[in-house]
């Protein structure tokens, strides 16, 4: 028993899915295109160990919708999905469920036993994956799954690493690199693009440094109070003009100030003096007592606490006087490595101020940000801070666990992206992206400031970096287990590719030295990056070349959220490039961000969008799936949801689609129709048919326009339009041709063009709404020899040149439009459209016999007149004659003797005997001259006698009329 709380839909939805497992019917449109051309699509490796939401579902719709169409239109698409089981968010994920707060206390728990939880997580909820894709229709090979965790995968990851090593594109280096303190780990510039958030307040710090052998201060400044510990040096712009100012407190104090001429007004005072004005390059060299004063300088001391220059210091902003702590910023750290100055880690790798250097212990041991106002103190009571202010401003946090970053120096092994990034930007011209200024917006700016990429972490749960290392620096990478092997101290101890198991294998190298296993592993983002490589375990096991790539490569299709521009899109184009000297897809769609219905993100704490369970229930997964395909998300827009929204487009496409469908079989089932050539676009003389199929025709053109596109939401908005003039139009303007009684060449013509447009429609729906349209479709082809399921079917081809159905649908959309102006002078007139008329004028529109017809139809008149004029235009005799007057209560009775057929439960063939009564003497007088009009559209055949089946008593033109009304027997 189907569960009350289901739509329709829903239970057609779960019919055809027990129908597509029980006949493969994904296999066989595998199988049918074997021969065809291949159609590469990547699929971005999704985590398991959370439950999928609405974002994947948007994903999910958007590979689905361009596969499926891909196969019908000839290709060959096989669709692999995988699972990114890697990386910080899994350990973070296993880290909390202990109550762990570091890295200190995995090493503690065993690597081994934290490792093994990793792998028991990463697919916990894979059936619940899967079963969603099941349900949204999503058809992929999901018994031929790949893992980032996978043996042949890690290898493939070790192989692209190798081939980029070769070529000099990795190397290693001491490095101010975002750093999490939390997972105690670099992060990647786009990992710490992934975290910004908004409105962070933070110190706006002046703080002063007194020069040595002057009686004057440098004013420097620095949202970081923090680092200040950890200050080596102070840079200057050495072009820029320097002042040194006098200023006199309250109390008659004197001091000066160093800062730069264009940063006055960051004293905020109305008074002060300009003692001598100087380059920047006169500064430099000058000597200053430190903030404070640490225990281990290291060796090279006697450059610490002097003034340097610096182009990078910038004189928009601050005092154009720049604190410089070499461990806690790129540039500061470059500045060091030029002129050999130590680097002072002042802050632990847990993000906590250092207790071994004889700092302050009101701040020694605190993290690194609640150091900031007890430091900010400390100054202060020393009298060496200037000013001390809040502001708010965006600041990067950890895109995993939510931990405020910083910069910080470790060791890093990069990826020199600096030295192809013109290869970089030429391979992005040749990608076709939707939106399209993607291209050289988003993506291409964030090309244009790549930077060297940070692939290490130094973590525990990832694929290891295969480098081993001398303990005089010798270094061997290793680029397949195979290497390993013969390589191997101790071969039989390779097996499992994961710490702290491969941390055991020691190889000799070509010198014949003992070379130990590095302790990092990948960033998950270069494990996702090599997916068209490692999912087959290229070039180990796959077609395809080694110097060209796998078979496939490129991808003619990737899609994913717009963030994944600095994400996987970008790990991808990295990777491709440095490979293969090629972009790694040709096509990609990034999407939008579905929020809730007022704008805001989707929460579940918010519980501000319903659950897709219930969602799918109520609506169905092609109404989502349609909504998802024909909004702004498809060209990345973000955009609001509601179940309104899934209300309306239910209303307006499926419940449309489905009342077409449904009138049809109504009639067609009553005549036991049967169409002569299925699939084939018919023949008809009928003006109406015609346009229909000139219509359906602009349709499938502008649908495959949009597809070829990959413009998603172009390719299904036609389709609402095309369903909206089925039924409005088409369907409504030939329902007497479908319940006549007579079969004529032109109810066989209205029934062979609309089993041919829903046919068509059918198709064109089909990657949009995989479910209704193949359940019509197969109702459609019963006892034809036309493919059993629509997904199995060829897409459709315009049949009609362009520029022919171009006239005939202006002509019927101008017939149309003055319809709409002469309905709206009978109702400025207070004129209803069932009281017929003696005519309409038409002027400056030439109009063919048909078109008057139906215009002639629509209005509601005897005849339409067709004169010359200079302007389009319509005009309606709003005379009504008593004749006129008569046919309009006939009209009104036949409508009213129709609503009481269908309250009386009869079919739409039942022919019935009727009997009418009424005591006004006009409207007997219309029944009387209208009978044969009243007969002949509420199918009467006879008079009745006696009470009959069903009577029912209602007004026409505010008079009592009672009708009685039986089956007519054979």
């Amino acid at each position: 028993m189907a569960d009350s709380k289901k739509h329709f839909l829903a239970e057609i939805e779960e019919k055809m899915l027990d129908i597509w497992e029980k006949e493969q019917t994904f296999q066989k449109s595998l199988d049918n295109r074997k021969s065809g051309e291949l159609f590469s699509f990547y699929d971005g490796p999704p985590f398991a160990n959370g439950t999928p939401h609405y974002g994947h579902l948007e994903q999910t719709t958007i590979k689905d919708t361009v596969t499926r169409y891909k196969t019908m239109q000839g290709c060959y698409v096989p669709r692999r999905v995988g699972w990114d089981t890697h990386g910080l968010p899994v350990e973070y994920a296993i880290e909390k469920e202990h109550g762990f707060k570091g890295k200190k206390d995995i090493v503690e728990y065993g690597i081994d036993k934290f490792n093994q939880e990793c792998r028991d997580s990463v697919f916990k909820y894979k059936d619940v994956w899967e079963q969603m894709f099941r349900r949204v229709g999503r058809w992929a090979d999901y018994d031929n799954t790949y893992a980032t965790l996978d043996e042949s995968y890690i290898e493939s990851v070790w192989w692209v690493f190798k081939s980029i090593y070769d070529k000099g594109y990795v190397y290693k280096d001491f490095r101010s690199s975002p750093y999490c303190p939390r997972c105690a780990t670099p992060l990647s510039n786009f990992e710490l693009n992934q975290g910004y958030q908004d409105n962070v307040p933070d110190p706006s710090l002046y703080v002063k440094f007194k020069l040595k052998n002057q009686d004057a201060y440098l004013l420097g400044w620095t949202t970081t109070p923090w680092s200040l510990p950890g200050n080596a040096a102070i840079a200057v712009n050495p072009d820029a003009k320097y002042v040194y100012v006098k200023l006199t407190d309250d109390n008659g104090q004197d001091e000066v100030l160093i800062l730069a001429r264009d940063r006055l007004e960051a004293l905020n005072v109305e008074t002060y003096h300009i003692q001598k004005e100087v380059t920047g390059q006169e500064l430099i060299g000058l000597e200053y007592e430190p903030l404070f004063k640490l225990k281990d300088l290291g060796d090279k001391s006697d450059d610490l606490y002097k003034v340097w220059p610096a182009d990078f210091v910038s004189i928009e902003d601050g005092s154009g006087v720049l604190h410089v702590a070499p461990a806690f910023g790129e540039d500061d750290l470059q500045l060091a490595k030029d002129n050999q100055l130590p680097v002072f880690l002042t802050v632990d790798e847990n993000g906590h101020v250092v207790t071994d250097q004889g700092l302050p212990e009101e701040f020694a041991g605190k993290f690194f940000k609640g150091a900031d106002q007890p430091i900010i103190a400390h100054l202060t009571h020393k009298d060496l801070v200037y000013s001390a202010e809040t502001f708010t401003h965006t600041y990067p946090f950890c895109w995993r666990c939510d931990t405020p970053l910083l910069y910080y120096a470790t060791d890093n092994w990069l990826v020199k992206v600096s030295d192809f990034k013109d290869a970089l930007t030429g391979n992005n011209q040749q990608v076709n992206w939707t939106p399209g200024h993607i291209r050289d917006g988003r993506f291409g700016r964030w090309l244009d400031h790549a930077r060297d990429w940070s692939v290490s972490r130094n973590r525990f749960w990832g694929a290891p970096l295969p480098v081993w290392v001398t303990d005089d620096g010798e270094t061997v990478v290793i680029g397949s287990v195979k290497e390993l092997k013969e390589r191997a101290v101790n071969p039989e101890k390779v097996g499992d590719l994961h710490r702290p198991y491969i941390d055991d294998i020691e190889i000799k190298t070509d010198s014949g030295k003992i070379a130990k296993r590095i302790p990092e592993v990948f960033d998950c983002w270069f494990e996702s990056g090599s997916m068209p490589y490692a999912q087959d375990h290229f070039p180990f096991a796959k077609s395809g070349d080694a110097d060209v790539g796998p078979t496939g490569f490129p991808a003619d299709f990737v899609a994913e959220a717009i963030d994944q521009t600095r994400g996987w899109f970008y790990t991808l184009h990295v990777l491709g490039t440095a490979l293969f000297d090629k972009p790694a897809f040709k096509n990609v769609i990034c999407s939008g961000w579905i929020v809730a219905a007022d704008g805001e993100k989707l929460s579940k704490r918010k519980k501000n969008y319903a659950p897709m369970d219930e969602v799918f229930d109520q609506y169905g997964v092609d109404t989502m799936r349609y909504f998802m395909a024909s909004s702004p998300l498809m060209n990345g827009e973000d955009t609001r949801f509601s179940v309104d929204f899934l209300r309306d487009t239910q209303r307006q496409v499926f419940m449309s689609f489905n009342n077409i469908f449904s009138f049809y079989k109504l009639y067609a089932d009553v005549d036991k129709w049967k169409p002569d050539n299925p699939g084939v676009e018919p023949e008809s003389g009928n003006l109406l048919d015609q346009w229909m199929l000139a219509r359906l025709n602009q349709a499938v053109a502008e649908v495959t326009a949009g597809m070829e596109e990959y413009r998603l939401d172009k390719a299904a908005r036609p389709i609402t339009d095309l369903l909206d003039d089925t039924s409005n139009w088409y369907v409504r303007r030939s329902r007497r041709r479908f319940w006549k009684s007579e079969d004529d060449g032109d109810k066989q013509s209205a029934y062979q063009t609309l089993h041919y447009v829903l046919l068509t429609t059918s198709q064109l729906l089909a990657p949009f709404a995989p479910f209704l349209s193949d359940y019509t479709w197969r109702e459609l082809v019963q006892g034809t020899d036309l493919p059993e399921s629509v997904h199995l079917s060829d897409w459709p081809s315009v049949n009609q040149p362009l520029d022919t159905s171009r006239i005939m649908l202006e002509n019927m959309a101008n017939a149309r439009a003055l319809i709409t102006e002469g309905l709206a002078q009978r109702a400025t007139a207070g004129i209803k459209v069932r009281q017929p008329l003696a005519k309409a004028t038409v002027k400056g529109l030439e109009l063919s016999p048909a078109l008057q017809q139906i215009m002639a139809e629509e209005l509601n008149v005897k005849e339409v007149i067709n004169q010359l004029g200079s302007e389009v235009s319509v005009h309606m005799d709003a005379e009504i004659t008593p004749e006129l007057k008569a046919e309009g209560l006939a009209r009104d009775l036949t409508r009213s003797i129709q609503n009481a057929r269908k309250k009386a439960g009869f079919n739409v063939e039942d022919r019935i005997k009727l009997r009418l009564e009424a005591d006004s003497k006009e409207v007997n007088d219309a029944i009387k001259q209208f009978k044969e009009l009243i007969d002949a559209e509420v199918l009467s055949t006879s008079e009745l006698t006696g009470e009959g089946e069903y009577s029912e008593t209602f007004k026409v033109d505010g008079q009592e009329v009672t009708a009685h009304l039986s089956r007519k027997t054979a």
